[in-house]
């Protein structure tokens, strides 16, 4: 169940539920990988990549070293830091 702070919430949430899965390649120490992300979940992930001035890699890396050992995907955690920074800023109105 979803609930829905405002319509402004309900907008952005349909956006990112809108398209299937695509596999996106990185690199992260140096071997090749991929993580399958609907495109606008891959889109605002390259942005705040590009806002904190680091490649997609360097950023997924930096992910990667804070799951444990085979407990959570990558796309999960990459869907979960795009939710937080798109949440964040729309409290600061910056959206």
């Amino acid at each position: 169940m979803i609930i829905f702070v405002n319509e402004n919430l309900r907008f952005v949430v349909s956006q990112y539920m809108s398209t299937k899965p695509k596999k996106r390649s990185l690199t992260l120490k140096g071997h090749r990988t991929s993580v399958s992300l609907e495109d606008k979940f891959w889109e605002e992930f390259c942005k705040i990549a590009e806002r904190q001035n680091i490649s997609i890699n360097e950023l997924a890396s930096q992910l990667d070293v804070t799951r444990e050992l085979n407990s959570i995907s990558l796309a999960s955690l990459i869907r979960d830091l795009v939710l937080n920074d798109l949440l964040q800023r729309l409290e600061k109105n910056k959206l």
